[in-house]
């Protein structure tokens, strides 16, 4: 068991490295996972690893009531706290998913990983981290940078922008601003070239035009340029859950399946009451993990897509 649970908390960690990139240093992921098991009981380390698994296999209740199993035995446990904002998130109860993000982030403002999970449980509930009015959290420096990161990597420029103007400037924000400046001039020129349609007309939404683009590369089996103008569609729509689609269908068609789950997988966490387009990327789920030899997940997909859409 202990064994197995080293393996997940690897996973995590490393997982956590390769996202954060400069933004994190690095560490030994398998000593840190070593270091957190010996800290708890057996009792506690078996509720967590089954946690994680269930969370793994999207049964998010189960996973919810384990995680409160270990947070009765470990009441002050942080890393509960996060996990639990994780999956309280997943199972789309976004105001309890607030709560704990916003204790775990209390425990330890700056760690990125802990804002991260917050400002995604906000931004679910169409909220932001602004809107918290939390001063021991707006007032810490780190957490100001670290948000601004975060913000460029979800693509709200602009947001992002508005946050460094009122920092202290250093050779990495200094750098960080330029990248920001650099998306904002390319995504305002994408938002001028996808207001016109392929006839030369124009629409009063802009992505729109994107959408057009896309509908036609699929029927025309366009795959190349079809991910090259998903693509482009994210940089200036990051929360579209039809552009992960297609980028989703390009990766598919084009053999790069563990790509294509990657981008499908985050188009779920953006879809909102669309059976259809939900149909379309379980569909494209399903042949992802078809063409890597899954079939549990394959099956899984299939018996989501829901019948007459």
């Amino acid at each position: 068991m202990q064994n197995s649970l080293i393996v997940v908390l690897v996973l995590l960690f490393g997982h956590a490295i390769l996202s954060a990139q400069e933004t994190v240093p690095e560490i030994n992921v398998e000593e840190s996972a070593e270091v957190f098991l010996e800290q708890y009981s057996d009792e506690f380390q078996e509720s967590f690893f089954e946690a994680l698994k269930q969370k793994g296999i999207e049964n998010y209740d189960r996973a919810i009531n384990l995680l409160l199993e270990c947070k009765s035995i470990e009441p002050k446990n942080i890393v509960v706290d996060h996990e639990l904002a994780k999956a309280y998130t997943l199972n789309k109860q976004y105001n309890l998913a607030k709560d704990y993000g916003v204790a775990a982030l209390i425990s330890e403002p700056e760690n990125f990983w802990y804002l991260n999970t917050l400002v995604s449980a906000l931004e679910k509930q169409g909220s932001s981290f602004e809107d918290l009015e939390m001063t021991l959290l707006s007032d810490n420096v780190k957490l100001q940078e670290n948000l601004a990161v975060l913000y460029y990597n979800k693509g709200n420029f602009d947001e992002a922008l508005s946050l460094l103007k009122n920092l202290k400037k250093s050779s990495f924000l200094s750098d960080l601003e330029e990248k920001i400046s650099a998306s904002i001039k390319k995504r305002d020129k994408n938002v001028k070239k996808a207001s016109f349609t392929n006839t030369g007309g124009s629409t009063s939404d802009p992505s729109q035009g994107y959408k057009m683009r896309i509908d036609g590369l699929i029927k025309t089996n366009n795959h190349l340029m079809l991910k090259q103008v998903a693509d482009e569609a994210l940089e200036t729509y990051p929360s579209q859950p039809y552009f992960y689609y297609a980028q989703g269908y390009a990766f598919n068609k084009t053999n790069k399946h563990r790509d294509a789950i990657e981008v499908l997988e985050a188009a779920l966490d953006y879809l909102v009451n669309d059976i259809k387009l939900a149909n379309k990327i379980y569909t494209q789920l399903a042949e992802a993990y078809t063409g890597i030899n899954n079939s549990v997940k394959a099956n899984m997909y299939l018996r989501k897509i829901k019948p007459g859409f």
